[in-house]
């Protein structure tokens, strides 16, 4: 590789959620150049003063394999030293074509067996039973039979990718986490259909707190961890993170490591877990082996992780030594909206719904305690401003959808507040209905 050390860059998809500002805030003020790249050009990271460059990339969304040429063309240029993954589809492209952009910039991501070995919730409980970690009791739609408990359906897979579904699998959603009432089985016929695969049938953990155990690893040692718990999010019932806060728990951290270690990990992880309230222990949800939404929160609370990643990327020793402040808390402050949003018009009928007063009041005591956000900071405003103007125009578009489409039960029961951090196109939960196991 013919690299140019004083001019030295990152390419950082541009996403919705705040993983990509943060890592503009990390690296940028070190000299390191940042290059934006996003199938929009109004992401809340391409308004970061810290933003160097934007350059337009197609929506993987819609084409996974010409987002995959694209994001190699970039790659190509003499000022790219690596590219940082923020969502599914960029590691799943990045490992699926590892020895193409090996050839160009420094691979700091798993190899493709690896990676499958995650993305795959098949084979990370398999994985996971081999190391001794415990998750709920799960099984394939199709071999479950105890629809009496309570139980939630959550894909497969956490990308849709032609790797792990039939040809075609651009054009598939694969769906998101549902809850299924109990004594109602699902048509499976109906499911399959619909989400293009064999999902998989979950015990329900009555507990909407999730525990991340974050950590960036180098060929299966650990470089760098950090835990936090999720006090709040995007619903009562839980949801991508609002408000969270930093923790350190001896029983968590052994049991992210046990699992990590089994895969011998490289790169990135937020394991996620649910700890269930009959026997106290922490149960596997997944894994997302790429920077997490709530990454603002991680760097303020004093583990670094982007700058972390590309010192190991470049092959420069990291200098961490795991410590980080514990008990401080972080809010999205859209997420807290949305949770508010949630507690005044929302039912979950296997979730108590706290009281208005009393959630307007937690919102409000934690604002004032905890004065850490996401995207509104003091030296780099225009990510917040981006981010607020997004919300109102997704509010006025999902507005007008449902004036025009009052037929369609889909549009009259879409929640124009929730707006997710990330596409659900290949993952995550529809606000309407749960997350439990969701990507952070």
């Amino acid at each position: 590789m013919d690299r140019h050390d004083d001019d030295a860059g990152v390419l950082i998809p541009g996403i919705d959620a705040p993983s990509t500002v943060a890592c503009l805030r990390s690296l940028r003020p070190r000299g390191i150049r940042t290059i934006v790249g996003s199938e929009s050009s109004t992401t809340p990271a391409s308004r970061s003063t810290y933003c160097d460059e934007f350059v337009e990339l197609p929506d993987p969304a819609d084409d996974l394999s010409a987002y995959g040429d694209a994001l190699l063309a970039v790659a190509e240029r003499s000022d790219v030293r690596t590219i940082i993954p923020v969502r599914e589809e960029d590691v799943y492209v990045l490992a699926d074509r590892k020895a193409a952009f090996a050839d160009v910039i420094d691979t700091n991501w798993p190899d493709f067996e690896t990676l499958r070995r995650v993305q795959d919730r098949v084979e990370l409980f398999a994985a996971a039973d081999a190391a001794d970690v415990a998750v709920p009791e799960t099984a394939l739609l199709d071999q479950w039979t105890d629809w009496d408990q309570e139980t939630i359906v959550k894909p497969r897979y956490t990308v849709a990718a032609p790797a792990y579904l039939d040809p075609g699998a651009d054009e598939i959603e694969i769906g998101s986490t549902e809850y299924q009432q109990p004594g109602t089985p699902p048509d499976l016929q109906t499911v399959v259909e619909r989400r293009g695969h064999v999902p998989l049938v979950q015990e329900r953990i009555p507990d909407s707190r999730e525990f991340g155990f974050f950590a960036l690893y180098d060929r299966g040692d650990p470089v760098a961890t950090f835990q936090h718990c999720q006090r709040r999010g995007w619903e009562y019932c839980g949801g991508p993170s609002a408000y969270r806060e930093s923790v350190y728990d001896p029983d968590l951290e052994a049991a992210g490591r046990a699992l990590l270690d089994e895969l011998e990990w490289h790169g990135l992880a937020m394991v996620e877990f649910l700890r269930d309230p009959v026997d106290e222990e922490y149960k596997l949800m997944e894994i997302n082996p790429r920077f997490w939404s709530s990454l603002p929160f991680s760097v303020r609370a004093g583990a670094d992780f982007p700058h972390y990643y590309w010192k190991q990327a470049i092959g420069e020793p990291v200098a961490s030594d795991d410590t980080y402040e514990v008990g401080i808390g972080g809010h999205l402050l859209r997420g807290e909206l949305s949770y508010l949003h949630s507690v005044a018009t929302k039912e979950y009928p296997m979730v108590e719904r706290p009281s208005l007063a009393g959630a307007v009041r937690d919102v409000a005591t934690s604002l004032v305690s905890q004065p850490r956000f996401d995207y509104a900071v003091a030296d780099d405003p225009m990510p917040f401003v981006r981010d607020g103007i997004n919300l109102v125009e997704a509010y006025r578009e999902s507005r007008s959808a449902s004036e025009s489409a009052d037929d369609s039960s889909e549009a009259d029961d879409r929640d124009p507040t929730d707006v997710p951090p990330q596409s659900t196109r290949s993952h995550g939960a529809s606000p309407s209905q749960t997350s439990q196991g969701l990507d952070d």
